[in-house]
């Protein structure tokens, strides 16, 4: 899953990058809202966490531009404690859901999951498909009740693939939601890690939709 990180403090900013990496995104960094915008226009991101107080364009126009030009992924926005005003027009902007400063890490990772799976239409923090359950909020994966060791790529391919369960995702797709916009990205080695996750699960429960992509299906 790929987040757009979006906030002018430093340290604020390196925090939740690194929390964010720790827990298993790709993480696209800016710290000023004309950036933010040209990214969030451009690229595309499973969600997006925004401060309102930025530099050189405010986080409510990068929002209002964003959903004025269609631009559908969750946002969740960071606003000061006394703004409540901001936490206001930011939902009436569009945005999905906010968080006020100072908060807690856990918190703010917590609600950008929620906002990640109600996205793609899950209610429950566990993931199933078939004998296969993945646990969002922990990252554990269990096959037939007992865990299932992944490398971090894996995880990620797998994990998009849970989120869409059913549909059909393309491998471009795939590779520009499991790395960053820095990140040196291959499509050809999506299909090493889809390879790698076939010998570790059930035959058949990732297909091969010819020309098009992979689809994660339950067995029948």
């Amino acid at each position: 899953m790929r987040v757009l990180l979006v906030e002018d403090d430093p340290t604020l900013n390196r925090q939740l990058d690194m929390a964010l990496q720790a827990a298993g995104y790709a993480v696209d960094v800016s710290t000023n809202g004309r950036d933010a915008w040209a990214l969030g226009d451009a690229e595309d991101f499973d969600a997006v966490v925004l401060d309102l107080g930025l530099p050189q364009m405010d986080g409510l126009t990068v929002l209002k531009r964003w959903r004025a030009a269609g631009r559908s992924m969750p946002v969740l926005i960071l606003t000061a404690r006394d703004h409540w005003h901001e936490k206001v027009a930011g939902i009436d902007a569009g945005a999905d859901d906010y968080l006020t400063k100072p908060f807690h890490t856990e918190e703010l990772l917590a609600r950008l999951r929620g906002l990640i799976r109600r996205a793609s239409g899950h209610a429950s923090p566990v993931l199933v498909c078939g004998p296969v359950e993945l646990d969002t909020r922990s990252g554990r994966v269990t096959l037939d009740g007992q865990h299932l060791p992944l490398t971090s790529h894996e995880f990620k391919v797998l994990a998009y693939l849970m989120h869409h369960a059913g549909a059909v995702v393309s491998r471009t797709e795939l590779t520009e939601h499991i790395y960053a916009q820095d990140f040196e990205r291959d499509s050809n080695t999506i299909e090493v890690f889809v390879g790698r996750l076939r010998k570790k699960l059930p035959p058949d429960l990732i297909e091969t939709v010819r020309g098009l992509g992979y689809r994660l299906a339950p067995p029948a």
